[in-house]
């Protein structure tokens, strides 16, 4: 073997730490970039946000500016006259009201706004107005502390007991608290507001519903006599159900349509809801007949190099100061020019779905085309790792409402004519279907699928039913309805 020396030409591609900070920025969302624009303004001194200064001044505060250098003249002078102006009116702090019957323009009113209030502490408010004994009390406490979300008991009765017998001891109470107390003083919480809560079960809970209602009430009975029937009325099985209660279908609709009108979950209503919003990154709007596409301005944060520090640095010096402000100005250049790529490139991305998903836009989810990210990348000349990245928890507000970009990618199915569907198109019209078919000749899976092929799209029964779950409807026979 023979050794030799020679030189050798490759291509090679590395990670710089600009390219690094250019890369982590795409996938960031609006959120996320915020927060890292403050961590880089509060680490970087060179590095500032553009504020938005208003250099106008309005009338009344030109106004105020003259009226203030007048009076600081007037003190200022060598005589003081009989009348110091004032920049206050009596008036303005003060007001007269001529008679008793005049009514005030604006009347103070007390602050009655409250804080949300849980299904706990609603309930024990009525505890505390309840005639209990001190252990009775304490049991109820413990009932009420072991409600769940939904306002049902998550403990067994003898749980509870040993609960309290539990605390009892702690207080030094040489007592014993039987199994038929805790019935008791469960029962008493059932009858509270809201009605149901502390029960075990849904049918419990809409037995007592039903037993605080009047006895004239219409198809109470019926009602009644149908959640002994739980089981048959929850498989829908109507022709049992007749049979063992004896009703006609008329009583049998009576009944079905008072249980309606029951709360199922009486804790739901106490359940806070907090309202998650979601900014947009790119906004799309119509006009003149054509779709624009454009940067949330909100978002976009305006930064800047600041020309104070930038002006210290010199040239010749190679002072450790001076190279840290240096540094620091690279540092500030590159965060600005990879946050203004992140921007580019994702105007770039949007504007090219836009371009794809026009039907979408006209007409609604029924127009959505078949869409992948190897097409867009394609298109817009990046590759689909960068793609995926700018796509990833940034969202789009549409006249349709606000979308995630990563919704207008879908898979595809073939067509009769040869071309292509969108699952999405597919979902959105599976649905509509099932929305205007008969309630008692519900469609199954393969009617959707014979009628999906008649209107052009080659799609299996299994196919249908996967879209169907996806949508979380049931199926044929439990949407069903006979009454």
């Amino acid at each position: 073997m023979k050794l030799s020396l020679g030189l050798k030409v490759s291509n090679s591609l590395s990670l710089t730490p600009q390219l690094q900070q250019a890369i982590r920025l795409l996938q960031l969302s609006s959120l996320e970039l915020e927060q890292e624009v403050q961590l880089q303004l509060e680490s970087n001194p060179l590095l500032e946000k553009v504020e938005e200064e208003n250099a106008t001044q309005s009338l009344e505060e030109i106004h105020a500016e003259q009226s203030s250098a007048d009076l600081t003249h007037e003190i200022n002078a060598d005589h003081l006259p009989n009348d110091l102006p004032v920049d206050t009116d009596w008036d303005d702090v003060y007001t007269h009201q001529s008679t008793a019957m005049e009514m005030p323009e604006f009347e103070e009113r007390e602050d009655n706004r409250q804080g949300h209030t849980t299904l706990k502490d609603h309930v024990l408010e009525q505890v505390n107005l309840l005639n209990f004994s001190h252990i009775d009390r304490l049991i109820a406490y413990c009932i009420v502390d072991a409600l769940d979300d939904k306002g049902f008991l998550d403990e067994s009765l003898e749980e509870i007991q040993h609960a309290v017998q539990h605390l009892l001891e702690q207080m030094d109470y040489d007592e014993e608290v039987e199994l038929d107390e805790v019935a008791v003083v469960l029962k008493h919480i059932q009858r509270l507001d809201p009605c149901g809560v502390g029960a075990r079960s849904l049918v419990e809970c809409l037995f007592i519903q039903l037993d605080v209602l009047p006895k004239t009430t219409l198809a109470r009975q019926e009602a009644l006599m149908l959640l002994k029937h739980h089981d048959l009325l929850i498989a829908n099985d109507v022709n049992r159900l007749i049979k063992q209660t004896g009703f006609k279908i008329e009583q049998l609709k009576q009944g079905i349509e008072l249980l309606k009108t029951l709360q199922a979950y009486p804790g739901l209503a106490f359940e806070a809801k907090e309202s998650e919003y979601q900014i947009p990154d790119v906004v799309v709007s119509k006009k003149n007949d054509s779709w624009h596409v454009q940067l949330n301005p909100d978002i976009v944060p305006k930064l800047r190099v600041n020309s104070f520090y930038a002006n210290m640095i010199r040239r010749a010096d190679q002072s450790a100061d001076n190279q840290y402000l240096r540094n620091q100005m690279l540092d500030a250049k590159n965060f600005i020019k990879s946050v203004d790529e992140r921007h580019k490139t994702l105007l770039k991305v949007a504007t090219c779905i836009v371009e794809h998903q026009r039907a979408f836009l006209e007409i609604g989810a029924e127009g959505m085309k078949p869409l992948v990210l190897r097409d867009v990348a394609e298109e817009v000349e990046l590759h689909e790792s960068t793609v995926s990245r700018v796509t990833t928890n940034k969202f789009l507000l549409t006249p349709r409402g606000l979308f995630e970009l990563k919704y207008f990618f879908s898979s595809h199915v073939g067509t009769t004519t040869g071309g292509e569907a969108s699952s999405t198109a597919i979902r959105a019209k599976i649905k509509k279907l099932i929305a205007e078919e008969n309630p008692r000749k519900p469609l199954s899976d393969n009617s959707l699928a014979k009628l999906l092929n008649d209107d052009g799209i080659d799609v299996a029964r299994r196919t249908v039913a996967k879209y169907r779950e996806s949508l979380h409807i049931p199926a044929s026979s439990d949407r069903k309805v006979l009454i």
